[in-house]
């Protein structure tokens, strides 16, 4: 059978990220993978989560399964942080997934399920993995226009113009903060527009986010979502530890269905529950446990708010001192917008040939649609990086 297989196109990021390492370079920049580095280029595990992790360690007594949906107290808590009191308890059906990934997976299989001629919408542009997964799943996929690449900003007329077309039972996935490549976010009164045009088209939003606390803190990354899921009346949300945690490897996500009906729960649970049995039977606990752990322990939750707080005004940091580097070099504002964005990514606005550039002279290393991961720079490649830009005429 194996000679009836296509060979699958490699992934471009995980290619960039071969190139990076065989650059014998010294002065080599990675702003391409999307995790988030300290000042020393490394991806550290937080102190919270390796006290949990010892906690754990000393406590747990059996690896035997949990459930279906994974243990009903790390779905509490990780609800709760997204979700915090938009919706009661009796609105939210939730199943633990393995990363955020396997939440959206999950979800696009859920809406197959109920309505397999939906149509997927997706902004312009979004993660890769979106419409990778969806294809893969033959679901129909539309844009959104969302970036304009002129003012590197939200293009929320173009956005609306194109909702426009939305049909009842279609699905409006929505980055829930910091945008994927973008970092162009949407304001909290454009989020009640967009809640006001899906509830008046018949759609269902499912909302992305995966960057909780990376942008404008905890409860102001999550306004979107939680305006979303207390007025629309069915929202499915895929949330992602990995960022935000740090727990990259240990694949934990979550997935959630939000009805203002109570008396869909108990269907949209079984949903969930199905699907997870099909696909891998019982969710990764481990990473779960320590989320969970962390969230519902005082002192451990504070530790961790407050490295993340570290984390985040560390990107803020390095955004304020890239923008002050390019206004210096080419005395405009032309680059102002990098303090505005927020997360991990913006999008610079280079053209292919450009970053071609930056990579092949300067050792700047990014994805070829210009999307820089900000935690990749530090205080010593801030300059590099200004140079590279200035050098190849962005």
């Amino acid at each position: 059978m194996f000679e009836h297989l296509n060979e699958q196109p490699q992934d471009k990021i995980m290619a960039l990220m071969n190139e990076y390492r065989a650059d014998p370079r010294d002065n080599k920049v990675d702003l391409g993978v999307g995790v988030y580095k300290d000042p020393t280029g490394n991806t550290p595990v937080m102190r919270a989560v390796k006290s949990a992790e010892k906690t754990l360690w000393e406590s747990e007594t059996t690896k035997s399964y949990t459930q279906l949906g994974g243990d009903p107290a790390f779905v509490s808590a990780l609800s709760n942080l997204v979700l915090g009191d938009a919706v009661s308890e009796d609105q939210l059906a939730g199943a633990a997934q393995p990363g955020g990934t396997g939440a959206i997976h999950q979800a696009i299989e859920l809406v197959k399920m109920a309505n397999p001629d939906a149509t997927i919408w997706l902004s312009a542009p979004t993660w890769p993995n979106h419409p990778s997964i969806i294809q893969h799943l033959k679901m129909a996929i539309a844009e959104y226009r969302y970036f304009d690449n002129d003012t590197r900003a939200v293009d929320f007329g173009g956005m609306m113009a194109d909702l426009e077309g939305v049909q009842a039972g279609d699905v409006v996935l929505l980055h829930g903060c910091c945008h994927n490549p973008t970092g162009a976010n949407l304001t909290v009164d454009q989020w009640k527009d967009v809640a006001d045009l899906v509830v008046r088209k018949g759609a269902i939003p499912l909302v992305d986010i995966a960057y909780q606390g990376f942008g404008d803190g905890l409860d102001a990354d999550a306004k979107g979502v939680r305006l979303i899921a207390s007025t629309v009346p069915e929202t499915l949300i895929a949330a992602s530890c990995s960022k935000n945690f740090g727990v990259y490897r240990e694949r934990t996500g979550l997935l959630m269905a939000v009805s203002q009906d109570p008396a869909t729960k108990k269907v949209a649970q079984g949903n969930l529950t199905h699907l997870n049995r099909q696909n891998f039977s019982f969710p990764p606990d481990h990473g779960a446990r320590v989320v969970q752990m962390i969230l519902d322990d005082p002192e451990l939750r504070k530790e961790w708010e407050t490295e993340l707080e570290d984390v985040r005004t560390g990107m803020l940091g390095l955004r304020q001192q890239l923008a002050d580097a390019l206004r210096q070099r080419t005395n405009s504002d032309n680059f102002d917008f990098i303090v505005e964005h927020r997360g991990m990514f913006s999008r610079l606005g280079a053209t292919p040939e450009q970053v071609a550039h930056m990579r092949e002279k300067h050792a700047i290393y990014m994805v070829g649609d210009s999307r820089m991961n900000i935690a990749g720079l530090n205080v010593n490649s801030v300059d590099l990086l200004a140079d590279a830009i200035v050098d190849a005429g962005v």
